[in-house]
């Protein structure tokens, strides 16, 4: 199924390689194009924000109960709480980030597509996972692409923390994955 944009042109214009058919484009191309976007600000929080405040110059911690230390929130907090703004507006979209080693248990993979796509990113983190799977009475086009340790401040935290199942990351190990929900009926 296709999806009808305001903005074609631009979307072209700033997606390499994207294929704008008049107008549309694939579930696979938005996907890939919203993880684009989350991927990137993801990135620049934890490499320019926490790994230089934190770690480099040492001026602030970051803390899972950020509110209550007076501390930054840690990156996949920033992105849980894009994604929950983001489920506000009912545009019919969600995303998530989601681990086969998740701190917070609310963090793993539920559905077959989840866990699926997480396996498949861990085992090859430069190939995207595609699916299609059905939640209720709607089925969605769902892509799982890798999240790895961008910074030492990733690799530390999950290593160090006492939930962590997992202790041994390293830089740029996958530690999980960004799952795009976009509905296709």
């Amino acid at each position: 199924m296709k999806y009808q944009l305001f903005v074609p042109a631009l979307l072209a214009a700033l997606i390499p390689g994207i294929a704008l058919a008049e107008g549309t484009i694939s579930p696979q191309q938005m996907a890939d194009a919203l993880h684009a976007v989350i991927s990137a600000d993801r990135a620049v929080y934890a490499t320019e924000v926490v790994n230089r405040l934190v770690n480099t110059e040492g001026v602030i911690e970051a803390s899972e109960h950020w509110k209550e230390d007076k501390a930054l929130p840690l990156p996949a907090q920033m992105l849980r709480a894009g994604a929950e703004i983001v489920q506000e507006q009912k545009l019919g979209f969600s995303y998530a980030l989601l681990s086969l080693y998740p701190i917070n248990v609310q963090n793993k993979a539920k559905s077959d597509a989840e866990k699926k796509g997480l396996e498949a990113v861990t085992k090859a983190p430069d190939k995207n996972f595609y699916g299609e799977e059905k939640l209720g009475d709607k089925t969605y086009f769902t892509a799982v692409y890798a999240d790895k340790a961008v910074s030492d401040a990733c690799v530390k935290c999950h290593n160090d923390h006492k939930d962590s199942p997992k202790k041994d990351f390293k830089l740029n190990d996958v530690m999980g994955g960004v799952v795009v929900r976009i509905p296709i009926n």
